[in-house]
């Protein structure tokens, strides 16, 4: 039992509980009757203005919770994430007796630890802060854990999951799911970020891959003072990297500073994968010779090989101006349904393009994007796997610093060039060459093959050794229909009867009581068939169904699939990727071809035959 986490659950219903109560009359404008309400951006932004001031009021750990937020626009609408970016670690500072004892519990006493040591904190975030010291004449920046923040997270990560099934009435069921997955994603987070330890060796690898380039600096870990708690490096120090002034005081090129960040977070996530993932500016600073220098890392995260390569195929569709590239890669990395309208993702490609690399835009091209989107933005099928997320987080942020340095910086001209630099446009082009070439040999190997196959199949046909089984396919719903159909009809049928009886035999108060709930039961049977869709059945022809015929005939040995029968490697044009997306969710009638054996024949067909 914790105290502490249900008195933290009644604070933080008591913030939210203006919003739930908005969101209630969203769905019934008088909350238990009335129609929806329609809610506008400008209202959005209101609300997300409102739950950003409540974030900021219950402290460290909802700070990094909406810091997390601001990184999925699958999971809040673009009004939320706008005001969520905003959201800075920067919390005041613990008392220095707190601190004090945090270096003791951990090291000892701090005198004999450190030659000198400043007790006013250099900077103060959520969940820990730093101050400055000296250690054998050299300075030294020493990172300790927030005093009690242990406890307070637990409580309030307790607290989320108790709120979850309260936030799941809001939602549907495609953003329930990733909610919970998000919930389970920061709270692995915020554990590896409160763990000093991991932090020590992720700077250490960091900074062992840029051990060979001058242009960026990492600071130092000093292993012999640093514990679970408390995180020592050297002291490294430099300008803030959005102090444009100050830098342009030391005539810093800040154009060439933004190409080195882009080109330094591109290694670390396209070729080394493994990367810092909090670049706001302040963690991000340049010395005097214009070296690029990093702070803190306890945010930081791995990327995986597939990402990688997809990362990489998007640079390059981009660089090719190819938006159909750029859409099949999205969808392969699951950022993008397949189901998702082509057309429409395809012009707001083009759009976001051109506007990223600082082109103009045809006003009345926005507008039409706009006027087919607004409506649906917030259902937009745009998804964030969860080993995208500090991907997305960090290129966006790393593209508001470059920004800031030069307006004029294109982070897409810098990224190509770079993958181009690094031989991976010419690979993906040889890659792309030898593919195309692997489809020509397998194209003519079947114009060899389909003519012998096909022949085979229309002579079986002639001689009626061919039957065709059609499969009819449908959701539980209209086989629910159907029972319910002749439940009613058998109840209607006797209540007739019974009505045709009585009204013979006996008195017409008899009769009444029959003919009342039989008349109900041929309401009831007359309006389901009023209502009724019909059988909605449409030929479809998709790999997953082929596939799925194929195993279910496995025990047939003589089944011929259609593929096979009209040439085998012949692709029908039903199993293009846009045929399967566009009747995916169709009810549909499946249809095989299947060999029969002449013994099996019918013997009048064969004598027709």
């Amino acid at each position: 039992m914790n105290p502490r986490a249900y008195w933290r659950f009644v604070i933080v219903i008591w913030q939210f509980f203006p919003l739930i109560i908005a969101y209630l009359r969203d769905r019934r404008r008088f909350l238990i009757f009335g129609k929806s309400r329609t809610v506008s951006s400008a209202q959005r932004r209101s609300r997300a203005k409102k739950l950003l001031n409540s974030l900021l009021t219950l402290g460290p750990t909802f700070i990094k919770l909406g810091q997390l937020l601001s990184t999925r626009p699958d999971v809040l609408p673009p009004e939320y994430i706008a005001e969520f970016s905003k959201l800075q670690d920067d919390v005041p500072a613990a008392e220095w007796a707190e601190a004090e004892q945090v270096i003791e519990a951990e090291l000892g006493p701090v005198e004999e630890w450190f030659e000198e040591f400043d007790r006013d904190p250099i900077s103060g975030a959520s969940l820990g802060q730093v101050y400055r010291a000296r250690i054998d004449g050299q300075d030294v920046a020493v990172k300790i854990r927030r005093p009690g923040i242990e406890e307070l997270v637990e409580a309030d990560l307790r607290v989320i999951r108790w709120s979850l099934p309260i936030l799941m009435r809001f939602v549907e069921d495609a953003r329930s799911f990733s909610l919970e997955t998000l919930a389970d994603e920061f709270e692995k987070t915020i554990h590896q970020e409160m763990d000093y330890k991991r932090e020590g060796e992720m700077l250490r690898r960091i900074r062992g891959n840029f051990s060979d380039n001058d242009n960026v600096r990492m600071p130092r870990m000093i292993d012999s003072h640093s514990a679970d708690r408390v995180l020592t490096m050297e002291y490294v120090e430099g300008t803030k990297i959005n102090d444009i002034d100050e830098l342009d005081a030391k005539h810093l090129n800040r154009s060439e500073l933004a190409t080195t960040l882009q080109e330094t977070y591109l290694q670390m996530i396209v070729e080394d994968g493994v990367f810092h993932a909090d670049p706001h500016p302040g963690n991000l600073a340049v010395a005097d010779d214009g070296t690029l220098i990093f702070y803190d890392f306890g945010m930081s995260g791995f990327v995986d090989p597939f990402v990688q390569d997809k990362i990489i195929d998007f640079y390059t569709a981009v660089a090719r101006q190819n938006i159909d590239a750029i859409l099949d890669t999205l969808v392969e990395m699951g950022t993008l349904s397949p189901e998702a309208d082509r057309d429409v993702m395809a012009d707001v490609m083009e759009i976001a393009i051109a506007d990223v690399r600082g082109e103009e835009v045809e006003q009345y091209r926005v507008q039409q994007i706009i006027e087919q989107v607004e409506d649906t933005i917030y259902e937009f099928p745009l998804r964030l796997p969860s080993n995208l997320a500090l991907v997305l987080r960090v290129a966006t942020v790393v593209e508001g610093v470059c920004v800031t340095l030069d307006p004029n910086f294109d982070f897409i001209d810098v990224a190509t060039g770079y993958l181009g630099d690094q031989g991976y446009l010419e690979q993906g082009a040889r890659e792309y060459v030898s593919d195309r070439a692997g489809e020509a040999r397998s194209a003519a190997s079947s114009s060899l093959r389909v003519p012998q196959k096909l022949e085979s199949t229309l002579d079986r046909m002639q001689r009626n050794d061919l039957r065709v089984k059609a499969e009819l396919t449908e959701d539980n719903e209209y086989f629910d229909r159907m029972a319910k159909r002749m439940i009613l009809g058998m109840l209607f049928a006797a209540g007739a009867v019974s009505v045709t009886l009585l009204y013979i035999f006996e008195t017409l108060t008899a009769v009444a009581v029959a003919a009342i709930p039989t008349a109900i039961v041929g309401a009831l049977l007359y309006r389901s068939f009023t209502k009724s869709r019909g059988v909605n059945a449409q030929p479809q022809f998709t790999r997953q169904r082929m596939r799925e015929r194929e195993r279910d005939d496995e025990d047939d040995p003589d089944a011929v699939g259609l593929g096979e029968a009209l040439g085998g490697d012949a692709t029908p044009p039903g199993m293009l990727s846009g045929g399967e997306d566009e009747h995916a969710d169709d009810e549909a009638s499946t249809i095989a071809v299947e060999e029969r054996p002449p013994e099996e024949a019918d013997p009048d067909e064969r004598s027709e035959s």
